[in-house]
């Protein structure tokens, strides 16, 4: 079965209306850093078959029907064009929804033949970078990785709405759930709140009393809760992921759940402060680390991960004790630290001082944690009445 392909004069997303020009314009400046990069590697070409890069050369395109093991388009990305490889039943859709009017052009074969053979096509007698193993080309994934962060202005302005929503999801189900609901129907809610506003549910947690403690990373099951609960979510949108959590109890919580609650919020709030621009991860864990055993927890850090990096990957770099990732102004870090069946989890934006929380408190008990003199505004456990 032949290829269609569309060039320079035939049908492009550019020929639609264009709705953004500011991600047009990052668009561009992407475009140059791919070209650089060709010409620094001897390239003839850059072949993006992830979703994450995928949205982040798109500035927020996605590639797949919502959840990332379905991938339905590639980029194919050479110094005078950007071309998607997709099969005839989406690219109508991507178009239309994803790249309108952002000067791509399409090459597509049709549903039943074999995604592999479209790729080949591209790749023949061109010498091609890819971001994963396939045939004879480049693996340029981790060029690729150190692309994606920082973020842009753009991309932290879309993450910020999105990390607003994400929370409010996660505390109006938290104010609003039914104590005996089972973490089922409470994780239904989160989603059905996380979806109406275009936000993908990549992750759910609902951990009803006490299932962290035996579960660190439990998603949701049929038990019921009946006296206290901590909520989690991750949302992707624009191909950005952002994350968060809040902690109810119907009635006075048991001291256990006060007492570890109170010990996260202290560890999350000393990472938070010591996430700073121009170090490396190490060196923020080893103050987060002190935490843990100055409050006799010394070794819960070792029964879950405590945190990431986070971006159009959910997890760009792992949060680990040995780890010299540095961090900069512009990256966003996920920290959600567990103890017992307490955890406390938000995503906070790197800057030039300090940080920014992406996932405000909007309407929900606060406690503050002093770090060097820095007061921190913590989520306290939000007590409803049984």
């Amino acid at each position: 079965m032949s290829t269609v392909i569309l060039g320079p004069g035939q049908m492009s997303s550019g020929e639609f209306h264009l709705a953004d020009p500011d991600r047009a314009i990052e668009i561009e400046r992407r475009q140059k850093r791919i070209n650089e990069f060709l010409r620094e590697q001897k390239l003839d070409a850059v072949l993006l078959t992830k979703p994450s890069n995928f949205s982040w050369f798109s500035v927020g395109g996605e590639a797949s029907r919502g959840n990332w093991s379905d991938v339905v388009a590639a980029l194919f990305l050479t110094e005078d064009a950007r071309v998607i490889a997709t099969r005839n039943t989406n690219s109508g859709q991507v178009f239309d929804r994803e790249v309108s009017g952002l000067g791509f052009q399409l090459k597509e074969r049709l549903w039943q033949e074999g995604r592999e053979v479209l790729l080949s096509d591209l790749c023949r007698g061109r010498a091609v970078g890819c971001d994963f193993p396939f045939e004879r080309c480049v693996d340029v994934s981790v060029h690729l990785g150190g692309m994606r962060l920082p973020l842009s202005r753009l991309e932290i302005r879309n993450l910020r709405e999105t990390g607003a929503l994400v929370a409010h999801a996660v505390e109006a189900t938290s104010r609003t759930f039914e104590q005996g609901e089972s973490e089922a129907e409470i994780a239904g809610q989160i989603a059905h709140r996380m979806l109406r506003h275009g936000i993908w549910p990549e992750r759910i947690q609902v951990l009803a009393d006490g299932q962290g403690k035996r579960h660190r990373h439990w998603s949701f099951g049929e038990e019921k809760v009946e006296k206290f609960c901590t909520l989690v979510a991750v949302g992707r949108r624009n191909g950005l992921h952002v994350g968060t959590s809040r902690t109810i109890s119907f009635g006075t919580p048991p001291k256990e759940v006060r007492e570890t609650h109170l010990s996260c919020l202290l560890v999350q709030a000393t990472s938070m402060f010591f996430t700073q621009r121009n170090w490396e991860i190490f060196e923020t864990w080893k103050r987060a680390e002190r935490i843990y055993e100055k409050y006799g927890h010394s070794e819960e850090w070792h029964f879950a991960d405590q945190g990431c990096v986070t971006g159009y990957e959910l997890c760009e770099a792992p949060i680990t004790p040995g780890s010299q990732f540095r961090l900069a102004a512009g990256m966003p870090v996920y920290w959600h630290p567990s103890i017992g069946a307490a955890m406390t989890a938000d995503t906070i934006l790197i800057k030039s001082k300090g940080f920014e929380v992406l996932t405000p408190m909007e309407n929900w008990p606060q406690l503050e944690v002093d770090v060097k003199g820095v007061k921190i505004p913590r989520p306290d456990v939000l007590i409803r009445p049984e």
